[in-house]
């Protein structure tokens, strides 16, 4: 059995050291995963550090870990940020859900103009803090020493500016002519890929993204939903030979 891993705020692990784990993540471990002393256990500072050991005590809502193994990972060399609409229900959510699970490492919040939902005013600030709660529970829950950060809301105009921070922008559009397997996708640096909403990306919108230097393009004849949309690509280009 995989032992679980929990979140440590500013991990500093050495091999033979002891970490408190407390606050909610230690009230989770108690009382949720019903953790016990002699049981393996991992700890992530979300960042890439990933200290594997055993539970050694249990006190009230916070236990003991003994550290015997620290281990440093590094990013994967195909960096991929997921660009996903807001969308009625809980598509959207579902859609970070995966792709966090899947290795994204950051997720960007797009208003596109056919967005039925709506981040305005104070709903900004809750929204993200909902979708980064979000990604931080997938992150755990598929063992991933990163976290990805999710960025504030982009309107269009922002998202054409932020176009040339990518080496590679793809942007999914069913009337798209190209498809995946006809672009030349680099094996290494940042890419992103945009999902528009329910009702599909303006035509202003796709205009002005390709222009900016993105690339459109199709995933085929079937039509996905916007929540499976996104993580289907990125298993394409994670898991496939794209």
């Amino acid at each position: 059995m995989v032992e679980p891993l929990f979140h440590k705020e500013n991990l500093v692990a050495l091999v033979g050291s002891t970490i408190e784990l407390d606050g909610a993540e230690g009230k989770h471990a108690v009382q949720v995963r019903r953790m016990r002393a002699g049981e393996a256990i991992q700890l992530s500072d979300g960042k890439g550090i990933r200290a594997r050991g055993i539970v050694s005590e249990i006190g009230g809502s916070a236990l003991v870990v003994f550290v015997e193994e620290v281990i440093t990972e590094e990013l994967p060399s195909r960096q991929i940020t997921l660009v996903q609409a807001l969308a009625k229900g809980d598509r959207d959510e579902l859609a970070i859900q995966a792709a966090t699970e899947l290795g994204v490492t950051s997720i960007i919040p797009w208003q596109a103009t056919r967005s039925i939902s709506r981040w305005d005013g104070l709903k900004q600030a809750k929204g993200q803090a909902r979708w980064q709660q979000i990604v931080s529970e997938a992150a755990k829950q598929s063992l991933r020493a990163f976290t990805p950060v999710v960025s504030n809301i982009a309107e269009t105009k922002e998202l054409g500016l932020q176009v040339q921070d990518f080496d590679l922008v793809l942007v999914l559009d069913t009337t798209a002519t190209k498809q995946l397997s006809e672009l030349s996708i680099p094996k290494a640096g940042k890419l992103a890929i945009v999902v528009g909403p329910e009702g599909g990306i303006d035509q202003a919108e796709l205009d002005l993204l390709e222009k900016a230097g993105a690339k459109l393009v199709s995933l085929g004849a079937n039509v996905l939903r916007t929540s499976t949309a996104g993580p289907a690509l990125i298993a394409a280009l994670l898991l496939g030979n794209a």
